[in-house]
């Protein structure tokens, strides 16, 4: 019988420390996330705005329903030994729904392809935005075969899809030098709020690179008789411009941003070849990139709104012998709740 009690007092201490141990690490599991949450919160509500002008929601989550689209146009043409072309092309438009959930500033978005689940969209596509208090920049990285529109090379006049490989990356860059009173965050995030109008000078980065080329697909459609193009590109500009957020209504409710970017590329590496004959193009010239920016936003309550953003990108290149364009926009339409 003493054995027994033994046992079972032995039995009892082990679970016990167990049970200690278990509880140790949920406070500590607790402890580490009062302690983020509260680091998230202090920042979160830490500003270096004018509060006049700009104010921080008092709400930590931010959801929105989003529905989004992007295409891409692209125009060229050029003389490569003699041997003239033209393309007036452009992407499958690329439209999703998602859900973008932020607290404290920090955000995930998922996002769904109707079209891709239903296999009539094979593109992929990278967007990454962030707008803070002095400085935004966009991302975006683009992989089509979806290129199709008019060409003049030869005896064809007109490019059907996956006759095209495109890799392009843009990435623009901004800077607000009247980063107390305009707010680029309350135009495109909706985590301040945009109490009274102001402006601001930009400065801006801009740069594009990528490539376009026949694929394998084409040459066998046309029993090899296409011809080989390639084109490459890569090009930095520098550039400054303006934005402004104008608010309006009886309670302030209404905000409607516009700003625009031009910049002069001060470095370019272009190269464009038609089968066998190559034409460079490394030269400065006055060629230019152009970025734009517009929103709209109407605030219901302070905790419910809903607007619509648009992201434009144009680049305009032109040396006399090979002239290029690119048309690249983002367009988001949403509906927000605060919690």
């Amino acid at each position: 019988m003493m054995v027994v009690a033994l046992m079972c007092g032995t039995a009892s201490a082990s679970e016990y420390g167990d049970s200690t141990r278990n509880d140790t690490i949920a406070k500590a599991k607790q402890s580490l996330g009062k302690r983020i949450n509260k680091k998230l919160s202090t920042k979160y509500y830490k500003t270096k705005y004018d509060t006049n002008y700009v104010a921080r929601p008092k709400e930590k989550w931010l959801f929105r329903l989003m529905g989004n689209q992007t295409g891409n146009y692209i125009h060229a043409k050029g003389t490569v030994n003699d041997v003239y072309s033209k393309y007036d092309l452009h992407t499958k438009t690329n439209n999703t729904l998602g859900l973008e959930v932020n607290y404290c500033d920090i955000a995930a978005t998922i996002s769904v392809n109707p079209a891709k689940i239903g296999g009539d969209y094979n593109d992929y596509e990278f967007n990454f935005e962030y707008h803070g208090q002095q400085l935004s920049f966009d991302i975006n990285y683009q992989r089509a075969n979806s290129l199709a529109g008019d060409i003049q090379l030869r005896d064809k006049n007109h490019l059907d899809e996956d006759g095209l490989r495109m890799n392009v990356v843009n990435v623009s860059a901004y800077y607000v030098f009247n980063h107390r009173r305009f707010s680029f965050p309350a135009a495109f995030f909706q985590n301040y709020y945009q109490l009274r109008s102001a402006g601001s000078w930009l400065a801006g980065l801009s740069v594009q690179s990528g490539s376009i080329k026949t694929t394998d697909e084409l040459k066998e459609r046309t029993n090899g008789t296409a011809p080989e193009v390639h084109l490459t590109f890569a090009n930095v500009a520098l550039g400054g411009g303006y934005g402004y957020n104008f608010v309006f209504g009886k309670h302030s409710q209404w905000l409607f941003h516009l700003s625009a970017l031009p910049s002069v590329v001060l470095y370019k590496h272009n190269r464009l070849t038609v089968n066998d004959n190559e034409l460079k193009d490394h030269r400065l010239c006055f060629n230019m990139i152009f970025n734009e920016r517009a929103a709209l936003v109407y605030h219901f309550t302070p905790r419910f709104n809903a607007g619509a953003t648009f992201i434009m990108s144009n680049s305009i290149y032109d040396n006399g012998d090979i002239k290029f364009n690119q048309n690249k926009y983002l367009a988001h339409a949403f509906v927000g709740f605060r919690l």
